[in-house]
């Protein structure tokens, strides 16, 4: 299944946002990350095991958005009118091919806008998660390029050592998570 689509036939939507947060509209996904992107709804999720480990992916060199950049577990936009714990399963199911429990929200008012080296802007309002995969990850490969397991701890010190391989709005979510 593509990124941009939600079945084969229906073009892929996000909410638009006002400033205060409030749905104003939609626009496709294909086409709103560029150069003036506006406020738009999305989420981020954690996936957790009993170890304290985090899963980590690389993103798809084919993203429009931080290709080959490594990031949390997944992350997503909410479909018009769809819970956003529906859609931690859907993208975790689309891009990881696995099925998660316990979703649960860690920083639900999380907001971030960033700029890629080509002008490119992510600009969201993004509840993050945090959730238990069950099963091994079968990533789509258009998706992901590369996932492991990692320590918490182990992760905070390779931030430090280099934060450049991590996209930015996973840098500013493990500043702020409460693990």
């Amino acid at each position: 299944m593509s990124s941009t689509t939600t079945t084969e036939d229906t073009p892929e939507l996000v909410v638009l946002l006002d400033e205060d947060g409030r749905p104003c509209g939609t626009a496709l996904k294909s086409e709103v990350h560029h150069t003036s992107t506006p406020l738009h709804l999305a989420f981020s999720c954690w996936f957790l095991d009993e170890h304290g480990r985090t899963l980590l992916t690389q993103r798809a060199a084919a993203k429009r958005t931080w290709p080959l950049v490594w990031t949390n577990s997944v992350c997503g936009h909410p479909a018009p009118g769809e819970d956003p714990v529906d859609a931690v399963h859907r993208r975790a199911a689309d891009e990881l091919g696995v099925r998660v429990a316990d979703v649960r929200p860690l920083l639900p008012d999380f907001r971030y806008r960033a700029v890629m080296a080509d002008g490119i802007v992510e600009n969201e309002i993004c509840p993050v998660y945090a959730a238990r995969a069950l099963g091994a990850p079968i990533p789509d490969p258009d998706e992901v390029g590369d996932w492991r397991w990692v320590d918490l701890a182990e992760l905070r010190a390779e931030v430090h050592r280099d934060p450049r391989p991590f996209s930015p709005w996973m840098l500013d979510q493990l500043a702020q998570l409460p693990l």
